[in-house]
């Protein structure tokens, strides 16, 4: 339906409508000096980017299927103190659904036309090649090298279990990148089989998601770890474990920690479980316990059952802190507040390298995960399956989120190792 019939019907029947937005990707920029919140698709859905002005965007927080049209502006005037120009709720409303950004109709049948057509293919294709980093495979392999070369990451792990890596992208995140898996070379080329816990970030409350479909770089395809695969459908049930499957194909976390990988075992692949991680709101701020929750009980048992006399190596492809005006809080950030960054992440890493998962949540479920720290899932995971290790930071760094130098990614390189004690 165009903008303008679906303006009109909006128009001539405002009682029977009740939009609710989907969850989306938003980042705050600014464009001739004035802020604007950036709408885009994180599964790919829909191509289309929005530009919502920032005195515009709480209409938004009042889409959540519970109003019509009017009751939004109301809403927004009463919450605001200004009033909006007849239509331009109903002319916002009818953009959004034009972009397939609206809960309806409109997206389930996009949804299962994606889903048949990434069903549908053989693998799961590259979805950062070309632009995140390059598309083939000699220059790829010329740019990772790069990176370690400048990064000076000469040193070497033995014996590690598993890792802590970012998925920011490599241009901001190189070196820590760099550092990381260029240490852990030894210990991949060992592994017989690798997991890799990443985040979803477009994942349901303690979602965790499947694809049979094994990931390909512009190295080759990496063949699935089928036993662990077949193990956890077993342990979840498929209609649990593909319900969110289409997250695999635009879902970066795994995507940049496995690029690093296959550089590292071009020749001989080993095979790898991609497993997409949803939010741990509910363990943050409410009531539930992670330790106690029933999926990650029978997860976890399902998966070590199936490494058995394996050498599996374990990532959470995982970043730290997401702060400052970009991610929706009211301050920038300058040299202090990164400061007292450092020094809350320090906390977190601390658990980390002691090896204690419920430490790690504890820390970002007392102050109710204000630093948004979105690695939280793959790295809880990863420490559990692991069970007794130790870790050792190698890098840290806290990265630009925005042209300002106002808001912050903090990202870290951690090698986890058999606790020796």
């Amino acid at each position: 339906m165009g903008g303008q019939r679906l303006l009109a019907y909006f128009t001539g029947m405002v009682a029977d409508i009740r939009p609710k937005l989907r969850p989306l990707d938003m980042q705050w920029t600014v464009l001739n000096g004035r802020s604007a919140l950036v709408l885009r698709d994180r599964q790919g859905i829909s191509n289309r980017v929005l530009l919502i002005p920032g005195e515009l965007a709480p209409l938004l927080a009042f889409m959540d299927g519970s109003r019509t049209p009017t009751g939004i502006r109301l809403a927004f005037e009463m919450r605001t103190g200004r009033f909006l120009p007849p239509g331009l709720v109903e002319g916002l409303i009818a953009e959004l659904d034009e972009a397939i950004f609206l809960e309806g109709p409109r997206l389930e049948a996009a949804r299962r036309q994606a889903l048949e057509s990434f069903r549908a293919l053989p693998i799961r294709p590259p979805a950062l090649a070309g632009t995140v980093y390059p598309a083939e495979p000699e220059d790829l392999a010329a740019a990772l090298g790069a990176y370690i070369r400048e990064a000076g990451a000469e040193g070497m792990a033995s014996g590690a279990v598993g890792a802590v890596s970012p998925h920011i992208d490599y241009q901001r995140g190189w070196r820590v990148y760099a550092r990381l898996w260029s240490a852990l070379r030894p210990d991949v080329e060992a592994a017989d089989a690798v997991i890799i816990f990443g985040t979803d970030h477009s994942g349901g409350a303690g979602r965790l998601t499947l694809t049979a479909r094994p990931y390909a770089t512009p190295f080759g395809t990496v063949p699935l770890f089928r036993e662990a695969f077949d193990a956890l459908v077993d342990a979840l049930g498929p209609e649990a474990v593909f319900e969110e499957e289409l997250h695999h194909r635009a879902e970066h976390s795994v995507e940049l920690a496995l690029v690093w990988l296959h550089y590292l075992r071009r020749e001989d692949p080993p095979p790898v479980l991609p497993v997409l991680c949803g939010h741990f709101y509910d363990f943050t701020h409410g009531g539930a316990s992670a330790a106690d929750h029933e999926p990650f009980t029978r997860t976890l048992a399902a998966l070590r059952a199936a490494c058995a006399g394996r050498r599996v190596f374990v990532v959470a492809a995982a970043d730290l802190a997401h702060v400052g005006p970009a991610f929706g809080d009211p301050d920038g950030y300058d040299r202090l507040m990164a400061a007292r960054l450092a020094g809350e992440d320090r906390r977190l890493l601390e658990a980390i390298e002691a090896g204690d998962a419920e430490a790690f949540l504890g820390w970002v479920r007392a102050d109710r995960d204000r630093n948004k720290i979105c690695g939280l899932p793959p790295i809880y995971l990863a420490l559990r399956f692991l069970g007794r290790c130790r870790g050792r930071t190698i890098s840290y760094e806290q990265c630009p989120a925005d042209p300002y130098g106002t808001s912050l990614v903090s990202i870290a390189g951690v090698i986890l190792e058999p606790d020796g004690s």
